[in-house]
């Protein structure tokens, strides 16, 4: 298959495709990031890179298969902006109808963030001609994250995954130990009823949870999605592979940048094995 990729980030896309075993004739992405381009580039070698979609001619892709792409939703989701398809950033879904348009590929992909309000929601998928399909990635994975996803690929049924974040964990391999924050920002009531407590304490999960959905700014523990393992009587950051396996890329994959800059693309990526799930359907 020839595949167009929009906001291709570190090209899970990719990943999937290869998990779900489709063959791959050409591969063509448009990101503008440059850590995530060098994770895809090391990775994907082949992988044919361009940069914005704005100014992109997709008439050029007229016999592609398949278009995917999962549009910015910085404005969309209920911890963003709430201007919505307004935004400055989730605007560029349009840039996606537009090489749905033009491109008219066999089979699409589009994902976004399931908290999105109805109004947005409706109005993409009037854009898009069909409903979206809301996966959980907890039903894959050891993370939490609801998305929305609009396909005519068909999607078969499946059997939810019992993954825990004690699933996930790499014991060979050290994390770093954030205990002595923990205690002054949660349980020394020096920040009691300031953000910083209350983002930092969301931010623990046991071996025996689930990871709260990760993004961009996890690897803080004091940001709205930052992810924090309790194990034993100690607290702890996840290393880099147990980020990766949270969206169940394969161990190393972002070993090119160092972890906080891993961790943002890491967040803006997909979680692979639900992608690949989908893809599944292009087999059947």
């Amino acid at each position: 298959m020839k595949i167009l990729s929009l906001f291709d980030g570190i090209s899970c896309g990719m990943v999937a495709l290869e998990r779900a075993g489709i063959q791959v004739e050409r591969y063509v992405a448009y990101e503008i990031d440059k850590n995530a381009i060098k994770i895809s580039q090391k990775n994907y070698p082949k992988i044919e890179h361009y940069g914005d979609v704005t100014t992109a001619d997709f008439t050029q892709y007229k016999d592609f298969d398949l278009l995917i792409g999962g549009s910015p939703c910085q404005d969309l989701c209920s911890m963003g902006s709430h201007e919505g398809l307004k935004g400055k950033k989730s605007c560029l879904f349009f840039e996606y109808e537009r090489a749905l348009k033009e491109v008219q590929p066999k089979f699409f992909l589009l994902e976004n963030n399931a908290s999105m309000t109805k109004e947005n929601r409706d109005i993409i998928s009037r854009y898009m001609g069909c409903e979206p399909v809301l996966i959980n990635s907890a039903d894959f994975s050891a993370q939490i994250r609801k998305r929305l996803y609009w396909t005519n690929i068909p999607i078969r049924e499946y059997e939810p995954k019992n993954m825990l974040i004690q699933d996930i964990l790499q014991n060979d391999i050290p994390r770093e130990c954030v205990t002595g924050k923990l205690i002054r920002y949660v349980f020394s009531g020096e920040y009691a009823g300031r953000k910083i407590e209350k983002t930092t304490r969301n931010s623990i999960r046991t071996p025996e949870q689930k990871s709260r959905t990760i993004g961009t700014c996890s690897y803080d523990i004091s940001s709205n999605t930052g992810v924090c393992f309790k194990i034993g009587d100690e607290y702890y950051k996840p290393n880099q592979i147990e980020f990766e396996r949270l969206q169940t890329l394969p161990d190393g994959y972002t070993s090119v940048l160092p972890i906080k800059k891993a961790v943002f693309g890491i967040g803006n990526g997909w979680t692979v094995d639900v992608i690949a799930h989908i893809f599944k359907g292009l087999n059947m």
